[in-house]
């Protein structure tokens, strides 16, 4: 391995450790799934698409209990999501599903590894 290639690989590991990273367990309304899946998917797209802190966000529902949400976040790091939460959009979207989240239960994870195909 290349010094240039070994400093590449350190460089992008130190970057994944700044990075916040975030699960989401959502419970929804199920009587409102419709309406908060079509929040959250606005929601999801404005942030990723205009902030460059946002870098990955995958939200999943349980196949036996659609109401029941689990979202994957990555943010560059802890400033990146603090000025998230901030942003008209999150905030549109809070107020959109505030009565449609039965619980919501936030839990901050380390990113151990990363293995992704290239594009």
């Amino acid at each position: 391995m290349s010094a240039a290639t070994l400093f590449s690989v350190e460089n992008a590991f130190a970057q994944q450790k700044k990075q916040m990273v975030r699960f989401a367990k959502i419970q929804v309304d199920p009587s409102q799934i419709e309406q908060y899946n079509a929040a959250l998917k606005e929601q999801m797209t404005t942030a990723v698409r205009v902030e460059p802190g946002v870098l990955t966000y995958y939200a999943v529902a349980d196949k036996n209990d659609p109401s029941r949400i689990t979202i994957l976040e990555i943010y560059a790091d802890t400033s990146a999501y603090k000025a998230h939460i901030e942003t008209p959009h999150f905030k549109k979207y809070k107020v959109t599903v505030q009565n449609m989240v039965k619980s919501l239960e936030l839990v901050d994870v380390d990113l151990i590894s990363k293995a992704v195909k290239p594009n």
